[in-house]
């Protein structure tokens, strides 16, 4: 299933490349991360003039996905912070689909930081990973999207990255 979800973004995707108008787009889940971790980590991009996409850019009145998903068209780079809930959220989700597509169809980079949360487990859903997929097949609109959160955490998790149990 997941061979042919690649398939289908790889022949859907536009052969052009998007305008890079952001150096890095950085995916998280707010309530993990926003007040600790991301704020560091905004303030070391800046310091190092790197410009970063956080949801906190969006203009008033935008329509939130359209938006989302044009900033990650538009970065260079993808930083998927993979933290306790991310997988709770379908934002996140959905944000790690477009990175997947945009990984395949534009060569974007993907860097995923595991932020207190064992690879394996992003990888194979497991701990709260599967309870967050336990919850999301329960609910019959989301039945269809399912697989494809799930292979976009597989392909992520698999990338090289960074583990924050290395750097305690």
């Amino acid at each position: 299933m997941c061979c042919a979800f690649i398939y289908q973004m790889e022949t859907s995707s536009s052969s052009q490349d998007p305008r890079i108008k952001y150096d890095v787009f950085i995916s998280f889940r707010g309530t993990d991360v926003r007040c600790g971790f991301l704020s560091h980590l905004k303030k070391e991009l800046r310091q190092k003039q790197v410009d970063a996409f956080v949801d906190d850019r969006l203009e008033g009145g935008d329509e939130i996905s359209h938006s989302l998903d044009k900033a990650i068209e538009g970065s260079l780079i993808s930083l998927v912070i993979f933290s306790k809930d991310y997988a709770s959220s379908k934002w996140c989700l959905e944000e790690v689909v477009k990175i997947i597509e945009c990984m395949h169809s534009n060569k974007q980079i993907v860097i995923p930081v595991f932020y207190n949360v064992d690879p394996s487990d992003v990888r194979h859903q497991k701990g709260t990973y599967g309870d967050a997929f336990a919850k999301h097949e329960k609910n019959k609109r989301n039945l269809a999207k399912v697989p494809n959160w799930r292979c976009a955490l597989n392909i992520a998790a698999n990338l090289s990255g960074f583990h924050s149990s290395k750097f305690v």
